[in-house]
């Protein structure tokens, strides 16, 4: 050890003194880390907390994704019920064009007449119906 006051051979008691209270002050935090990292209830406490904050904004996260996917579907719902209702009413017009309620109510007089012959006619005419509406459908 060198001398630091020059005296010869003592070392300063000053400078011995401010060595003693830094390795006091870099004990004391070596101390408080070493407890802090000891301290398993706290640690355990701490991650609980952060494991917990983790799963409330997924939580949240997922609920966002899952509102958005609502609405989207939502949305697509209410543009297929407006579609269907604008193919029904171009359904009721085409029917209500070629005439064929008049030829139904007709058919309604013929079949109470005599019912065979008109009920062939009418399945007959049910099919061609159905097969433009069906090519209609395709269309769009």
């Amino acid at each position: 050890m060198s001398d630091k006051n020059g005296s010869g051979g003592k070392p300063d008691v000053e400078a011995l003194r401010a060595e003693i209270k830094q390795t006091r002050a870099e004990l004391g935090e070596t101390v408080q880390a070493l407890a802090a990292k000891a301290d398993v209830k706290a640690r355990a406490k701490d991650e609980f907390e952060q494991t917990k904050a983790r799963v409330r904004a997924q939580a949240a996260e997922a609920a966002e994704r899952a509102k958005g996917a609502a609405r989207q579907a939502a949305g697509k719902v209410r543009g297929a019920s407006a579609e269907a209702h604008g193919l029904a009413e171009q359904a009721g017009d085409k029917v209500r064009e070629s005439g064929a309620l008049e030829r139904a109510h007709e058919a309604r007089s013929g079949v109470q007449r005599n019912p065979v012959p008109y009920a062939a006619t009418l399945a007959g005419l049910m099919a061609v119906v159905g097969i433009i509406l069906i090519i209609r459908g395709r269309r769009a």
